[in-house]
């Protein structure tokens, strides 16, 4: 067997990020009354969505502090409603976050692979998500129990795709980086990350995105075909 140790990223790879996130900002715009700006919420979720898409690209290039990130992304769309007092975006956001660990959709799958995973393999979660929501949504989840430890950018002071991130993860988990693989669906932060660590790579790619700059290790559409991988 060539891997021991399996890297596994948890946002959009095994926890719905993208409809559990859209759940919750809906019930933010029915209750904090969005409405009395926008038209609906699917024009309140098309302009917050790419604006938040943005600085987290930012925060994982480092261009951006944490405190920025949750700042920023809800004072642009709560700025025409008048509401730009750092406080009260702030307790916009904390809510926001609060309401995601209730959350525990997750991509389909997610459960049957760790399931056939976990005989064979120590694996790890490595997430650049905020530390009092990612604890909580695998204990909501029932995810828990299928990791040996969580491993965040927190931690290491630095996101993915960045080497050092990586380089933690392997010395904190006692992982060789040629016994090691990172599976998760961002081609940025996990892929590249990886590939530049000299970590071989399972890219989640349910769109059938082109690969840019390289080929990754392995690729597939669903998690049920790692199956025929590992």
């Amino acid at each position: 067997m060539k891997y021991k140790n399996l890297f596994i990223d948890l946002d959009d790879t095994l926890w719905d990020t993208y409809h559990n996130n859209k759940e919750c900002l809906e019930e933010l715009y029915i209750d904090y009354h969005f409405d009395r700006y926008y038209t609906s919420f699917e024009t309140f979720f098309d302009i917050y969505m790419p604006h938040n898409l943005e600085l987290w690209a930012k925060y994982r290039r480092n261009e951006i502090d944490r405190q920025t990130l949750i700042l920023e992304r809800f004072r642009y769309v709560t700025r025409p409603l008048g509401i730009e007092d750092p406080a009260a975006v702030l307790k916009i956001n904390h809510d926001f976050l609060q309401r995601t660990t209730t959350k525990t959709r997750l991509v389909p799958g997610a459960i049957e692979i760790l399931e056939y995973l976990r005989p064979s393999y120590r694996m790890f979660i490595l997430s650049n998500g905020f530390r009092e929501v990612q604890f909580k949504k695998l204990a909501n989840t029932g995810l828990s129990p299928y990791f040996e430890k969580v491993i965040l950018s927190e931690d290491a002071g630095i996101q993915k795709p960045h080497k050092k991130i990586f380089d933690f993860a392997l010395k904190n988990t006692n992982s060789r980086r040629t016994e090691t693989l990172m599976i998760g669906d961002s081609w940025e932060a996990d892929i590249v990350g990886a590939y530049d660590s000299k970590i071989d790579q399972l890219w989640l790619n349910p769109e059938n995105l082109t690969p840019q700059g390289f080929t990754p290790t392995y690729t597939v559409h669903t998690l049920e075909e790692i199956k025929d991988i590992l």
